[in-house]
């Protein structure tokens, strides 16, 4: 019977589907890799068991590990009806258990419990693990290096890094026989360096994220991988980091994960915060923008335009490093405790309309108070309440309410003092270094709008009830800065109508006022008025005493000037040349100097050296930087293409003792004759090698002038021999003509 259609029916048994199966063949995956094993689960009886597990999978996606309540397996004590302290998850992927194990190992649950992770399949390796005590072979001894270690200078320099072109220099400045280049690297940043605040660490920028390194060697200590970074800011003890990105936190596919790197609950967000011993991340933030002032007349005709701008540093730590803060422009104060980041009482602080805020620095004394407190712990404070943290903030006038002023205690959240103010265009908050003292620049407008006028109210927070001064002044301040530990101050004012719109080849003409605390009133007194000048900048050193005054970012003046405010008082004994002084007499002008496009003027720590460069970041004319001593007399300038950046290193905190210090000073003449000595030596070796230096090219000159002589007498009896030789070689033949020229007769008569 023939077959319908030319097909035959067959069994499948016999067709052979081996090329085809191994074609389309699909490996599943085996073994145990996407189960963890859990441990650190509080032990709890079955009423408690479905609100355990739904919790453990909320803690897990915090962290971008998803998990359902179904695939958590709780292992179970029948006996004691409780579970065993343990769990299984069961993830889809060996990756997503692996980024599980990553992000959740060590994670505190509770108080009581933190996770302990384990992979499935690592417990059978763990139980056949050899237990064999097999005698380790010891490791050689390497060294670290001290973070520290320049501080150790034999000469006492200062260091300071150069930034030009591609190439970063740290350099050593000291005597000009002392200064030398001590590294140097290409290609060390993509943006720019910034030293840490005591100087321990030099922080490099890059497209993947921040590099901190030190050392002599200058090897690299730690990383924080935050793309595309472009601002950093260190804690004053160099515990913790902020940086921010421009872009905001995007994490690719296939991205590491772990404690040290951003994760998915991070995408979005722009700052970050880091721990520099770990690496580890604290956590990230929204970077929030507030309005702020910009140059020029607003519609009102006194303030400048308002716009959308982010303030840096957007997080402030407070001076100990236990607390981080930041505001939300008009509506709260966030702070959070460190190293945890956990909200302060899980509140924030409410202030309606909150413009600014500034935390109180430590002084010496409370500083070495921390210190007993660390080593000696609560028992140290002999029955005294430990010494709260203060920030200050303002907030402007907002219907019938005035603009106030308030100084509050953190953590508890008490107004030390607050003070209402009228008429108030802007505030700016300036602490002294030491927490003596609060100034509060307060821009006043008149009732008109029409102009603008200066008060500085002046909180004297040592004093009981912070009772405030007030320096009343007629024309705008433009700079204002605290003498390092004392208790004088300076302004730059100026009434020049061109102070808001400044053009091109236009100089602003400004006054500076040095004022002081009169002790016995309890008032600030004018010391000493410059007036008619073109300075916009003020730069105490930072041992006071000796400040700068300069021009900067002017095109047409780059002035300089050196003052000195205790001209009559004795270095060493810090006494005063006469019994009675009128008020203001010590201050003495000690020299003005010029550097043209100056941009930055930054005093090194000592106090021994002022630098002035100028940045191809603000112009390309003359670009470089200049060393100058507190007198103003040029030590070096260096002339260079592309020069970028300059900073000196930070000094930390001296480790020796006030009675110490005291010593020192009380026997500085006898230390000062060890001092002249080296110098006279060295000036002696200068000489010398000066000498040495001229004999030896005087001799040169010499050998080759008497070479010159040599060869000069050979070439002149070569050519008298040349000629002699020509001489006998030649025939001379001598013809004798004899010519009538003139003919005459004469006859002589008798």
């Amino acid at each position: 019977m023939p077959v319908p259609n030319g097909f035959s029916h067959l069994n499948d048994d016999e067709i052979d589907y081996s090329d085809i199966e191994a074609k389309y063949n699909v490996e599943l995956e085996e073994g145990f890799d996407n189960i963890l094993l859990v441990d650190g689960v509080p032990i709890i009886d079955k009423s408690k068991l479905e609100k355990l597990v739904l919790k453990i999978s909320k803690e897990f996606g915090k962290r971008g590990a998803q998990i359902k309540p179904d695939n958590i397996f709780v292992p179970w004590d029948e006996a004691k009806g409780k579970n065993k302290g343990f769990v299984f998850m069961e993830f889809k992927t060996p990756d997503d258990a692996i980024y599980a194990l990553n992000a959740m190992h060590g994670h505190p649950f509770d108080a009581k419990h933190t996770f302990l992770i384990n992979r499935f399949s690592d417990v059978e390796r763990y139980i056949e693990l050899d237990e064999t005590y097999v005698e380790p072979e010891p490791e050689t001894y390497q060294p670290k290096e001290h973070l520290r270690a320049w501080l150790a200078d034999p000469q006492g320099r200062d260091q300071y890094v150069t930034y030009r072109g591609d190439d970063v220099g740290i350099h050593w400045q000291g005597k000009p026989s002392q200064s030398e280049v001590a590294y140097e690297r290409q290609n060390w940043t993509d943006l720019y360096v910034s030293w840490s605040p005591q100087g321990t660490l030099l922080a490099t920028l890059h497209r993947q994220g921040v590099r901190l390194w030190g050392g002599p060697s200058w090897s690299p200590v730690q990383k924080f991988a935050h793309p595309l970074v472009k601002l950093i800011d260190f804690s004053p003890n160099e515990r913790y980091l902020a940086t921010w990105s421009n872009e905001a936190i995007v994490i690719p596919e296939g991205a590491p994960q772990g404690p040290q790197y951003l994760s998915h609950d991070d995408e979005g967000n722009s700052i970050a915060v880091w721990d520099i011993k770990t690496g580890n991340l604290l956590r990230t933030f929204h970077a929030s923008v507030a309005l702020t002032t910009t140059n020029g007349a607003g519609d009102d005709g006194i303030g400048g335009a308002k716009k959308q701008q982010m303030q840096w540093p957007a997080l402030k730590w407070s001076a100990d490093d236990r607390y981080v803060a930041r505001m939300t422009a008009g509506q709260q104060i966030s702070v959070y405790e460190l190293p945890g980041m956990g909200l302060l009482d899980k509140k924030s602080i409410k202030i309606e309309g909150v413009v600014d805020f500034e935390w109180c620095p430590l002084s010496d004394r409370d500083r070495e108070e921390l210190e007993k407190e660390a080593k000696g712990g609560v028992a140290s404070l002999k029955g005294k309440k430990p010494k709260e943290n203060m920030l200050a903030y303002w907030t402007p006038e907002v219907g019938n309410q005035p603009a106030r002023v308030s100084v509050m205690n953190i953590p508890s959240r008490s107004v030390l003092r607050s003070k209402n103010l009228f008429n108030v265009s802007e505030c700016k908050l300036y602490w002294q270094n030491q927490g003596d003292f609060l100034c509060v620049k307060v821009d006043r407008h008149t009732k008109t709008k029409k102009s603008i006028f200066c008060n500085l109210e002046i909180f004297l927070v040592r004093e009981k009830d912070f009772p405030v001064e007030v320096v009343e002044l007629k024309d705008t301040v433009t700079d204002f800065s605290w003498e390092p530990k004392g208790e004088r101050f300076a302004i730059v004012s100026s009434n020049d109508p061109n102070l808001g719109n400044p053009g091109p080849g236009i100089t602003i003409k400004t006054d500076v006022s040095f004022y002081q605390l009169e002790r016995g009133k309890g008032d600030f007194k004018l010391l000493k008025a410059l007036p008619m000048r073109t300075s916009n900048t003020i730069r105490w050193s930072p041992r006071g005493r000796h400040v700068v005054l300069a021009t900067v970012g002017s095109s047409s003046k780059s002035e300089l000037e050196f003052w000195d405010l205790d001209f009559n008082t004795d270095d060493i004994s810090g006494r005063r040349e006469g019994a009675k002084e009128e008020w203001g007499a010590g201050i003495s002008h000690l020299g003005t100097s010029d550097h043209y496009g100056v941009t930055d003027v930054e005093w090194d720590p000592s106090g021994r050296y002022l630098a002035t460069s100028a940045s191809a970041w603000r112009h390309t004319l003359e670009n470089g930087y200049a060393i100058w001593d507190f007198k103003g007399q040029e030590m070096q300038k260096q002339i260079l293409d592309r020069f970028k950046q300059f900073l000196w290193r930070p000094r930390p905190k001296t480790l020796v003792s006030k009675d110490k210090q005291r010593q020192i000073r009380k026997n500085l003449k006898e230390y000062s004759r060890a001092f002249d000595e080296e110098d006279a030596a060295e000036e002696s070796n200068v000489s010398a090698e000066l000498i040495a230096q001229r004999k030896r090219l005087v001799d040169e000159w010499n050998a080759w002038r008497a070479k010159c002589r040599k060869e000069l007498g050979e070439e002149r009896l070569l050519k008298k021999k040349g000629r002699e030789v020509e001489a006998e070689a030649k025939e001379e033949i001598a013809i004798e003509l004899d010519e009538v020229i003139e003919q005459t007769e004469e006859v002589v008569e008798d």
